[in-house]
């Protein structure tokens, strides 16, 4: 896909409101959110359990529909982007890793990488190399033909991020990906990120309770009761 944030953002939102309903109950999760995330950097999402920060990854993510204001993804607005063009983002320009992996049980770390770059299109040698490379990348093409259950969890979390690496996003999304991890592990992890970031220009937003992983953020976006708080470096 070609790069558009011509700008140096990434993501824009402005008054974003989104609630849900628990039985005849409306909650409200964010309100009159207005921010710029920008691009190339490593971003985090902090705040208590309940402010709103799985919500805001859901709406980039487009995982959660629009309901009131306006997101654009370089430079395009969500709410022009046609069905086709919102499934082409998710495929190609999103990377999505979350705290407990989700890989498929029955397959190497190998196929992990493989199985959705097939639903890509993309030719057999290409898969072959984004895949040793995405692998490679995150030390673990050695343990390549290993299946999860063979693995550590830091190695899990490895293959997840090669998974989503292996995709040449524009982004990588991660909803606490260190969550269920070591404080030794889980700063492995982070240091994956900061060299993806600082090394192939990709941008990474994280939703973090973890000073360790608000350590390595280049500007952290701090919730409250679906407030933004604070706009600031950690």
């Amino acid at each position: 896909m070609k790069n558009k944030n011509k700008n140096g953002i990434l993501f824009s939102l402005k008054d974003i409101n989104f609630s849900y309903l628990l039985g005849n109950q409306k909650i409200s999760a964010l309100n009159a959110l207005t921010l710029e995330i920008p691009a190339h950097a490593l971003i985090t999402v902090s705040g208590p359990s309940g402010s709103g920060k799985s919500t805001l990854l859901n709406l980039l993510g487009m995982i959660e529909p629009l309901q009131e204001g306006e997101i654009l993804f370089q430079n395009e607005s969500f709410s022009t982007m046609s069905p086709v063009r919102k499934n082409q983002i998710r495929k190609f320009d999103i990377g999505f890793i979350f705290q407990q992996f989700h890989l498929i049980p029955v397959l190497s770390a190998q196929e992990n990488v493989e199985y959705f770059l097939r639903r890509q299109g993309l030719a057999s040698e290409e898969i072959e190399r984004r895949t040793h490379e995405a692998l490679d990348s995150v030390g673990l093409w050695e343990h390549r033909k290993k299946k999860p259950s063979e693995l550590s969890g830091g190695q899990k979390q490895r293959v997840a991020i090669a998974r989503a690496l292996a995709k040449k996003p524009a982004v990588i999304i991660g909803d606490e990906p260190t969550g269920s991890l070591d404080q030794k592990t889980g700063r492995g992890i982070m240091e994956i990120f900061d060299g993806l970031v600082k090394e192939k220009k990709l941008s990474v937003i994280l939703t973090t309770h973890d000073p360790m992983v608000l350590s390595f953020s280049q500007q952290n976006f701090h919730f409250h009761d679906g407030h933004l708080i604070k706009d600031a470096q950690p």
